[in-house]
Order: structure tokens, then sequence, then C-alpha cells
């Protein structure tokens, strides 16, 4: 059984379902915390609508959103502010159009700040954060300076296992890497590509730093830049990768936790991003994901079957997007959950 050092994972990451109004400032509730990164996005599957991500490091208001290269955009009608169990939400389309939408919104805390100035090569520049030890998680805005070898803090205080890079202005792609699969090799969350080797974007990790090339997807000189970095914390979050079998009784993947959110891409083909979290459905057999790379509402339970289990999931699908249309295909992973056993050696409640 696996134990972690997170007694009450809830006080690091939730998410959250809700049904929108179309009222101005409407109380979104249950996070129970104040995020630090909030991703929300519409649930039908007949209406399309940009996910909106949020984070503290830019303030309420600015949002990116992964399915396209746009760049940062300021809606004052979208996350108004951050309150101590979620956030206000105006009246934009994205997060509360009207009583016949709902949403979903995932949120993380992180919550230590400050700022410094980048190392390594180059000209040092300034950048800022907000980290979370204990869940391993940081957001870190950094400016570019153009040069291989910029290193940027993260301050997590061990290497990540995910790193995923959007640059604010103009239209660049997202960049995610992990170090499971190795830093010289990237994945774009914004469109279906297969995995690809690199030697442009994040060269490597350390427990203080990530290094950057040149590519101007993260870090052309001056620029403006946000970073979402992910660190392995046993019982609680794990960064990974499985191997296709192309059956509908696929793969188990044990994590040692029940997950609240699973992140998939299938790097060995073209095709969607698939993103479940533990807010809406309740059950297995009817998990209906988003696809964070396009603007459509939730996906098809059935064709993309998923069972959320209280020590790790279960593919139960053939399908392309996780399980590879045929066998030996790599599949790479980000899971967030519920601890089992916490600190205190007293057995978490999976639910």
């Amino acid at each position: 059984m696996a134990y972690t050092t997170i007694d009450k994972s809830s006080a690091n990451f939730k998410s959250v379902k809700y049904q929108g109004t179309g009222n101005d400032n409407l109380q979104i509730t249950g996070v129970g915390f104040s995020s630090d990164f909030t991703w929300t996005k519409k649930l039908e599957t007949s209406t399309n609508e940009r996910a909106y991500l949020f984070d503290t490091l830019r303030g309420a208001t600015k949002y990116i959103s992964t399915n396209g290269t746009y760049a940062e955009g300021t809606a004052t009608n979208s996350l108004k502010a951050w309150t101590s169990d979620g956030y206000t939400a105006g009246t934009n389309n994205a997060v509360n159009q009207s009583s016949s939408h709902s949403y979903t919104t995932m949120n993380w805390r992180a919550g230590t700040t400050g700022s410094g100035t980048t190392t390594g090569s180059g000209t040092g520049k300034a950048y800022s954060y907000s980290v979370n030890t204990t869940s391993g998680f940081s957001i870190v805005k950094y400016k570019g300076n153009g040069t291989s070898g910029h290193q940027i803090p993260h301050h997590l205080g061990v290497s990540p296992s995910m790193t995923i890079i959007k640059k604010l202005s103009g239209s660049e792609n997202w960049i995610v890497q992990n170090a499971h699969r190795g830093w010289d090799k990237r994945l774009i969350l914004d469109v279906t590509n297969a995995e690809a080797s690199h030697t442009d974007f994040v060269s490597g990790v350390s427990s203080t730093t990530f290094s950057l090339y040149t590519n101007g997807s993260v870090n052309t000189n001056d620029a403006d830049y946000i970073a979402y970095i992910f660190a392995d914390v046993q019982g609680y979050q794990k960064c990974s990768s499985y191997t296709s079998n192309g059956n509908v009784n696929g793969i188990f993947n044990y994590l040692g936790f029940k997950p609240s959110v699973l992140l998939v891409k299938n790097t060995s083909q073209a095709t969607d991003w698939i993103m479940f979290s533990d807010d809406r459905n309740g059950f297995n057999g009817n998990n209906t994901p988003i696809f964070p790379n396009t603007e459509t509402g939730a996906g098809n339970a059935t064709d993309n079957a998923i069972d959320l289990l209280s020590n790790g999931f279960k593919v139960r699908t053939a399908g392309s997007k996780l399980n590879g249309d045929g066998a030996g295909q790599t599949l790479v992973y980000l899971a967030i959950g519920q601890s089992i056993v916490g600190s205190n050696n007293i057995p978490a409640t999976a639910r």
C-alpha cells in the first residue's frame, strides 16, 4: 500500500462540476481552498467552447486556452476573483453561460510565492513563482533570454516529472515534456501530433531549475512565458507511461492512489489528448472526458471507457486515444489523486 506525506489530497487539488446561471458574480464553491491554478471547460458534447486556464501569477480575468496557439487574453467577465472556497464567475460563455450549460473546474493549490532572476547562460531575467512542495506543483512566470542554457528556477526541491509551457504573446504551441519519456522528446498540448525528438525546448531539469534551448515556444528574448511544473509524489501524483494492448480489456495501471484527474496522450500516433476528472458521473463506465486540444465539449464515455479505481486506472476500450488501436503503442499520463494512506498511517477514503 502506498504511503504519502499528504493526509488530505483535496487540500491541494479539487475538481468541481457546476451549472451555469448566466447571472453575473456566480459563486463557484466546493473547492475547499483558494486556488492558484484553475482550468475550466464547458461539458456539453454538442457545444464548442475554449478551455480557459487562469493562475494567480498572471491574475484573475487573464486566460489562456489549450485548444489552440492563442495568446493570453483578458475577459473581465470570466474568472473575476478567487475566494477561500472557489471563485467568482462573470457571464463569459466559457465559465457561466446559462443554466442549460454545465462546467468542470479543476483547481490546484500552490501558494508559497516569490520572485528573482533566472540563471544559466545569457542575461538573467525576472521570474516569479508560486509553489507547493508538498504536492509537487509549481507555477513559474518567466522572461526568455534567447540563449541556450537559460535556467529557470522552479523551487520544487526535487526534479520535475512533467513541464507544460506556454508563451503568453503571439501564436506559439503549448510544449509538454516529461522525465519518463526523456527530455529530448516533446509533445504539443494544443494539437494531436505524436511525440517527436527535439533540440529546441526544455533541455533538462534538476532539483532547482529547468533549462531551455532557444525555440520561440519556450525562450524568446524578453517574451513572457508561463510554466506549470509537476513532480512525482508517492501516493498522490505520478507521471508515467503504459503500452497499449489494443483490446477492450485494456491495461491496468497501478498508481497507489485513486486518480482525481488523469491526462493521457498516445505518443505513438496523432490522437487527441484526453482528460478525466472525478467531479462528474460518479461511477465507472460513464466517465465522460474532455479533450484539451479541441474546443469540443465532453466526449463519449463508451468510446473512451476507463475505470478510475481506488489504486489506479483500468482502460476499457481498444480506441486509439487510450489503447492505441493495436498493441505496442506508448501512452504517457499524468495522474493526480486521492491518497490511500497518509503520513499518519490512516487510510483515506477513496471516493
